[in-house]
């Protein structure tokens, strides 16, 4: 199985930056795409930014030019740098990695438990 542990959520003030990170372990064979995706109360989970194995990323509309993915491969992490930070990012995000545990099973999606963000005005 593949765990995912994610870390750096808080509060913050508007304007301000934070950093989390999502570490994947256990019995990893091969990662795949890692991403971040966010929910808000009474919304639904929405992509906020995604990187490839070979470092092509993909963000959400709102958070292009403020947020940053980034990986490290042999560490199996994940990283999502949040800056200029607006009461609208406040929601709970969660890191989904796309793994395989066995080279002979497809690719699977595996999400952390969801950190919090809050981003006060």
């Amino acid at each position: 199985q593949v765990q995912l542990v994610e870390s750096g959520g808080g509060l913050v003030q508007a304007g301000g930056s934070l950093r989390l990170s999502c570490a994947a372990s256990g019995s990893i064979f091969m990662v795949n795409h890692m991403g971040w995706y966010r929910q808000a109360p009474g919304k639904q989970r929405d992509l906020v930014a995604s990187v490839t194995t070979n470092g092509n990323t993909n963000y959400g509309d709102s958070v292009k030019g403020r947020f940053t993915i980034s990986r490290d491969n042999a560490k199996n992490v994940v990283y999502l740098q949040m800056n200029s930070l607006k009461p609208e990012d406040t929601a709970v995000y969660y890191c989904k990695v796309v793994a395989k545990v066995v080279s002979i099973v497809p690719f699977r999606d595996y999400w952390g438990q969801g950190t919090q963000v809050t981003v006060s005005s």
